[in-house]
């Protein structure tokens, strides 16, 4: 699907369509797949993003015309997940990441993004989001020391900044705010431990956040408006990325992989003001908002200057996203039920 036809589309109708969209390889996840040698494994491929992610990838190879396997691993706790990517060709290898042995029993593979992690409910059982988010990749490392790898963190590393500012760049220190993040910063240091030791080329994927229409910070907003829920803006702005982009990012990002490992944050260049993307939906349906608290001087901003010069330009722009998920809320789409908590500034999630 070219850019000009992607954004052709104003609206997406359903679950079968979103899915199509989401996993419809552009020209550069061609060539790139067309480039690469060895297969591809993406653990933790059961979650929000993996399913399109293989997918993805699987038609990128078939399109580019090559031999390539994509192996999805995960414990598919959703069964559709699993017979989606199935059917889609894509093979899948039940294993639960949290048993070394199991992650043993894998398969070599040359290509590998993990993508495994947790957050939600980390408030609950903050053991067990250290547990996934520090030592599974440790498991992971070992095994795949001789792979290149494509590690998901996120933004969260990086300190809340004045809203003034353009956005935390990769060269900034970190400042993790709450468990959650700095169980995130403690999966990149020993990821990092790992690349230096063995000389494993990797890439630590930096990404915030990205939207789905069945999840997301955009959707959290746009649901908020149209029920007649208050919105709140103690975390004033944010960013954003569709996430076929994002799993396109993700995909080639492969080729950037390097010992120490490269760091790049993945999102939309805009700073987003909740006020005023609440607003958008509510003159979309000519409804009320409810504002709660005070616009605060602070938000989780990333800066993905540097991925845009890498991996080039969205397809699916700001304004054309924003479309997207009103008309998705306006028909009653499926919502996962999984909030952001964008508005979270006590790292409690």
């Amino acid at each position: 699907m070219t850019i000009k036809t992607l954004q052709s589309i104003r609206g997406v109708e359903n679950e079968q369509q979103l899915e199509e969209i989401l996993s419809r390889p552009n020209p550069a996840d061609v060539e790139f797949i067309r480039q690469l040698s060895g297969d591809l494994m993406i653990l933790g491929a059961g979650g929000k993003m993996g399913p399109s992610l293989a997918l993805r990838a699987r038609r990128a190879i078939d399109q580019a015309g090559v031999k390539r396997r994509v192996l999805a691993v995960s414990r598919f706790s959703s069964e559709s997940s699993r017979r989606l990517q199935e059917e889609g060709g894509v093979e899948t290898l039940p294993c639960d990441l949290l048993d070394s042995r199991q992650i043993e029993s894998l398969p070599n593979c040359e290509n590998v993004i993990f993508m495994a992690g947790r957050k939600f409910g980390t408030s609950e059982r903050v053991d067990l989001t250290w547990i996934s988010n520090t030592l599974v990749p440790a498991f992971v490392a070992m095994r795949f020391r001789d792979s290149r790898m494509v590690v998901f963190s996120t933004g969260n590393v990086y300190p809340l900044i004045a809203v003034s500012g353009q956005g935390s760049v990769e060269t900034d220190p970190s400042g993790p705010v709450g468990e959650y993040a700095q169980s995130c910063l403690g999966r990149e240091r020993v990821m990092e431990f790992f690349s230096l030791e063995h000389g494993i080329p990797m890439l630590l994927f930096r990404l915030n956040y990205a939207v789905d229409l069945r999840y997301g910070v955009l959707v959290d907003i746009a649901w908020k408006v149209f029920t007649g829920e208050p919105v709140d803006l103690g975390v004033s702005f944010f960013n954003v990325i569709w996430q076929g982009d994002a799993n396109s990012f993700a995909l080639r990002s492969l080729a950037l992989c390097q010992s120490p490992p490269r760091i790049l944050n993945v999102t939309g260049l805009e700073k987003v003001s909740v006020r005023e993307a609440a607003g958008f939906f509510a003159s979309r349906w000519s409804k009320p908002i409810q504002f709660r608290g005070e616009e605060g001087a602070v938000s989780l901003l990333s800066n993905a200057s540097r991925c845009r010069n890498l991996l080039g330009e969205v397809e699916v722009p700001l304004g054309l996203l924003m479309e997207w998920v009103g008309q998705w809320v306006e028909i009653g789409g499926i919502n996962l039920g999984k909030p952001t908590k964008y508005e979270v500034s006590d790292g409690r999630y």
